[in-house]
């Protein structure tokens, strides 16, 4: 249906920013006035391979929530975007949603009041279909035969649209003006008893059973029907946290209206990263605490104040490993599937972030960087940070007999402290990070999986990513300063070292102890442990493609493009979150 508006407006529009759109189109056509709409979304021509669905083999397999809480996944069940409306394993039990609901709508950053209205207005509109048994639907759109042309789910049932529509298998209106923007959800909610039932395709859901029929039929406008709801609708009423929310709303419409304006505005921009990356005449002008905002300017340091900075910093009694360590803490933390995190804004200096164990080198060298900035007052700290680490990869560049000038952007600004949501950036703590041999939790993927998945979420590629590791374990930026793979004997040179004696012969690996986590590396001759590596470091030697982009870098003249392909691929994380360069 929304072809003829994409073919007739083509690359003006993306088809990412036609969706919101059209969501934020019929909300206002129903009467509901939205807080507002920010173009600028991508469209990605291919599907994405490395997302992490679960590890379930079967649809709707449920998982539970505290299950969910640990790991980084969105659904309570597979196949499901949300919760499983029915609750968790079709229990029909609205109080035993309550879990899985905040477990869901938390990884996506919503607290319970955003949450509430989120359910509640998508509710306030609209129906589900559930005309029939889901036996009568066809396959979906990449499974159906050529000639349907990409369309899908077609339906065997009576006319297959209309009153013979099946989607879900729920068959629910809430309200009694279900294309008008209301407050009957929350009137029916508190209102009426509710009874179980089924849909006529067997679904579990809920009837008011002391209600007339005030509900219009959508296809025959002869007919009205009683008030239904899903299972987790109800969990709005009983749950107790919920029902506070949910019956302030009830009594204060206006108050229901603006959280929902605001949740679906967030829900609807929550990927797109900073404001400064929004397009069009509706971007609110409000400053939102969840899209990590970030003060304007104070300073334009010149080209003489960063070559002064520079010497600053290598004044500063600051090793090599620290610079390049406290570089890489402050920009790491950016994310490319929602663009939050990274270097601008300094947020290394404030909580949470500060006192992350991954980031244990900041207590020690942003004292000084700070001291620093306030010193010679010429540029933000996020500046002198990111600095610091061009100071520190050209002294050890300059130490290999190789002179290089690391690109550098000034521009970063210093976020505050109350411009800083703890506990939506206390989500960007990694659990993993193989780039600094750092693994908090072992019941999650395997730590090479962990290193790649890190390396996703920095827009890597393979090349990019073996260079970074071997490049920073020569450069002994080890969260904890372990010798885990630093397989060099001059550390702080930014040598090949690390793929050389990774791939030599010599060198016989065996695990330590049963978790297979941590290895040992020893002459094959003499039995004496020459050096130490965790799976981040010896899948580099084992897995067929990264062994031989360890191979290019191993090769005895590879050592000038090692280190122009390690600046480049350091320069493009740093600036990651530079969306002003763009």
């Amino acid at each position: 249906m929304l072809w003829p508006i994409k073919q007739k407006y083509g690359q003006k529009i993306s088809w990412a920013d036609l969706f919101i759109l059209a969501g934020n189109v019929a909300l206002e056509n129903s009467g509901f006035r939205t807080f507002g709409f920010g173009a600028g979304r991508e469209d990605v021509w291919e599907p994405d391979l490395d997302v992490n669905w679960g590890d379930e083999k079967a649809w709707l397999t449920h998982r539970h929530p505290e299950a969910l809480a640990k790991a980084p996944l969105g659904a309570t069940e597979m196949g499901l975007i949300y919760v499983n409306p029915e609750g968790p394993d079709h229990s029909g039990e609205p109080l035993s949603a309550a879990a899985a609901i905040r477990a869901t709508f938390g990884n996506m950053g919503m607290n319970d009041e955003e949450t509430v209205a989120l359910i509640a207005g998508g509710h306030t509109l609209g129906k589900t279909h559930g005309a029939a048994a889901a036996s009568h639907v066809g396959a979906d759109p990449e499974a159906a035969p050529i000639e349907a042309q990409g369309l899908g789910w077609a339906s065997s049932y009576g006319s297959g649209v209309g009153a013979d529509a099946i989607t879900s298998g729920l068959e629910v209106v809430w309200t009694q003006t279900p294309t008008q923007w209301s407050n009957y959800f929350f009137e029916n909610l508190f209102k009426y008893e509710w009874v179980q039932t089924r849909s006529p395709a067997g679904a579990i859901q809920f009837e008011a059973v002391d209600a007339p029929d005030i509900i219009p039929d959508p296809f025959d406008p002869s007919k009205k029907r009683k008030p239904t709801m899903l299972v987790t609708d109800l969990t709005l009423r009983f749950d107790p946290e919920f029902e506070k929310i949910s019956r302030r709303f009830l009594n204060d419409p206006q108050a229901f209206n603006e959280a929902f304006a605001r949740a679906w505005f967030k829900l609807t921009h929550r990927d797109m990263g900073p404001k400064a990356r929004y397009i069009g005449p509706e971007v609110p002008k409000e400053d939102l605490i969840w899209q990590d905002p970030l003060p304007q300017p104070l300073y334009q340091p010149t080209q003489e104040d960063i070559i002064n900075l520079k010497a600053a910093i290598a004044a500063s009694g600051l090793s090599i490993s620290e610079m390049v360590s406290v570089a890489w803490a402050s920009a790491s933390t950016f994310r490319g599937g929602d663009k939050r995190g990274g270097a601008n804004g300094a947020r290394l200096a404030l909580a949470p972030q500060r006192d992350w164990d991954v980031n244990a080198v900041a207590a020690r060298v942003l004292p000084i960087l700070e001291e620093l900035q306030k010193t010679t007052n010429k540029a933000s700290l996020a500046d002198i940070i990111v600095l610091a680490g061009v100071v520190g990869i050209e002294q050890a560049a300059a130490a290999a007999g190789v002179s290089i000038s690391v690109p550098f952007a000034p521009g970063r600004v210093d976020a505050r402290q109350d411009q800083t949501d703890i506990e939506m950036f206390s989500l960007l703590e990694p659990i993993a990070d193989g780039f600094r041999n750092y693994r908090a939790r072992l019941d999650v993927s395997t730590t090479e999986s962990l290193l790649i998945d890190k390396a996703q979420q920095l827009t890597l590629t393979a090349p990019e990513m073996t260079v970074l590791v071997g490049g920073m374990r020569v450069l002994g930026t080890n969260f904890d300063g372990s010798q885990n793979g630093v397989f060099t004997d001059r550390p702080g040179v930014l040598s090949t070292d690390f793929f050389a004696n990774l791939l030599d012969m010599r060198y016989e690996w065996k695990p330590t102890d049963d978790s297979n986590e941590l290895f040992e590396g020893r002459d094959r001759l003499t039995g004496e442990v020459k050096y130490t590596a965790t799976r981040a470091d010896l899948v580099f030697g084992s897995n067929s493609v990264l062994r031989a982009l360890a191979e290019v870098y191993a090769c005895s003249d590879a050592h000038e493009k090692f280190v122009k392909d390690f600046v480049a691929a350091w320069v493009k994380v740093m600036n990651l979150d530079r969306f002003d360069l763009l």
